[in-house]
């Protein structure tokens, strides 16, 4: 049995699917629109621009992090989920205010730690995008954990396109900076209303309490999750507080952006494997729950290849998409790929360790990150500058990864298939020396990337990890889908 073989697993892989089409729109619109801010604005403008978004970003995650698991997990299981959702949505409101607050009365010393005077404006702009992000990843929330994962696609999706469509335009107009900021905040409001379009009226009738529940998943899961904002995080801003510049910071902060498509899948794959996972434990289904996550952690040893032709090619893509001046990323890029599958393996644990009611022990594997990465940053940075905080997160998440995944392990005895791993190294290898050593000028590496993803593809059928009902269920869906469009 496997996720293609059961009609709830086909069901998540199908929002899985719909959901990370979704978010792949990030990267490529960032492609387009990072590509545009790196030669308009420079190493030094884009580092400027990085240090503010991550900042902001960081205390939105933070927010969220409070929220967004315990919502997908208690509305996926209640019968009305209605309370649940007016709850969350009136609080994520109250709390990104005072978050908007809170950071125009710090911006002043953010910028004065950071040593760029030029900061406390561009953060008190962005902090105005705090109160909709969170509002409307609330409404969002509340979507994923009824199951509309169409409705919580689309909203995303929305979110992409105008992002894309505003930053360069205002850039163009002459805004720089600020444009690019204004550009952020009108994305987040369009996912707010197209969020709270699918999700309808009369969701506010009466005022619902808090449920403890809720307030006690949410508390852990916000420590859990802090921890991983901070580790994420810290690399770039620890860079820049040990002597970097901003034109430093900016080269990073692109390697960091190109480093994003494992992520999106862990956030995207991991949202719904909660909420599958939460309904099948409410139903008793413990067994079927084993399955599903021993098929969600086999099915992050697929990235492997994903990191390896990535690898490969670092610094043939960072040409292209940044050119000349961003060169130096290309070997950050390689490096950071590999840390960022390793933070897949690690946020499956995780969700796991979530739905089987343990929010607590996921601070176990969270909270050590943050101190290793800080001594790690503190050692290596000043001796080998940008190359060094990339190793240190790279080291320090594989060993998370690994140790989440030994936790998943001791609680329900699931393990990722020894031989899906030794057929994922091996491909990796193979495709990742190709990669490597098949120079490619300008856009002629985007058919590269395609071309060896497809060959991985072929060598995991050719060796056998694909299974006869994964075969026949992938037919199937394929068959539909041209039947479809021909009836169309």
């Amino acid at each position: 049995m496997s996720l293609l073989t059961t009609t709830m697993g086909r069901r998540m892989m199908d929002g899985t699917a719909r959901i990370f089409l979704a978010e792949l729109l990030f990267p490529l619109t960032a492609l387009v629109t990072t590509g545009f801010l790196t030669r308009r604005l420079g190493p030094q403008g884009y580092g400027l621009l990085a240090l503010t978004l991550t900042t902001i970003i960081w205390i939105e995650s933070a927010i969220n992090s409070f929220f967004t698991k315990a919502t997908i997990k208690f509305v996926g299981e209640a019968d009305d989920w209605k309370p649940v959702g007016a709850m969350v949505i009136r609080l994520s409101l109250k709390i990104g205010i005072g978050a908007m607050v809170l950071v125009w009365i710090l911006a002043a010393p953010l910028s004065a730690l950071f040593k760029e005077p030029d900061l406390a404006f561009y953060l008190r702009v962005c902090a105005l995008d705090i109160p909709m992000l969170c509002v409307g990843q609330a409404y969002r929330n509340v979507l994923i954990g009824m199951g509309n994962y169409r409705a919580g696609a689309a909203a995303r999706a929305g979110r992409w396109l105008v992002r894309m469509g505003l930053v360069v335009v205002l850039v163009q107009a002459g805004f720089s900076i600020t444009g690019a900021l204004l550009g952020v905040i009108g994305s987040s409001l369009a996912e707010l209303l197209l969020s709270r379009w699918y999700l309808g009226a009369g969701m506010f009738g009466k005022q619902a309490p808090v449920p403890l529940p809720i307030q006690r998943y949410g508390a852990l899961l916000f420590l859990s999750s802090i921890c991983l904002i901070f580790f994420n995080g810290m690399d770039l801003f620890m860079l820049k507080i040990l002597g970097g510049t901003a034109a430093e910071a900016g080269i990073y902060s692109a390697a960091q952006s190109l480093s994003l498509l494992p992520g999106l899948f862990s956030w995207t794959f991991s949202s719904l494997l909660l909420a599958t996972l939460s309904r099948q434990l409410a139903d008793s289904q413990e067994e079927r729950a084993r399955e599903l996550a021993r098929d969600a952690m086999r099915l992050t040893m697929f990235l492997i290849p994903v990191a390896a032709i990535i690898a490969g090619a670092a610094p043939e893509i960072v040409q292209v998409v940044f050119g000349a001046a961003f060169l130096p990323a290309g070997p950050l890029l390689a490096l950071l790929i590999v840390g960022a599958v390793s933070n897949v393996m690690l946020m499956v644990s995780i969700t796991i360790m979530t739905a089987a009611g343990l929010p607590a022990r996921t601070i176990m594997f969270t909270a050590p990150l943050v101190l290793l990465a800080l001594a790690g940053h503190l050692v290596l940075i000043p001796r080998f500058g940008q190359q060094g905080a990339a190793l240190v997160t790279v080291v320090v998440s594989s060993l998370g990864a690994i140790a989440a995944g030994a936790g998943v392990y001791a609680l329900w005895q699931v393990w990722p298939p020894v031989g899906t791993v030794i057929r994922s190294l091996a491909i990796g290898l193979v495709v990742g020396t190709v990669s490597l050593w098949w120079p490619t000028s300008g856009v002629l590496v985007f058919p590269k990337l395609v071309l060896l993803g497809i060959v991985s593809l072929l060598g995991y059928w050719w060796i056998g990890e694909f299974r006869p009902g994964e075969i026949a269920a992938v037919r199937s869906f394929l068959g539909r889908k041209a039947a479809s469009v021909q009836v169309g």
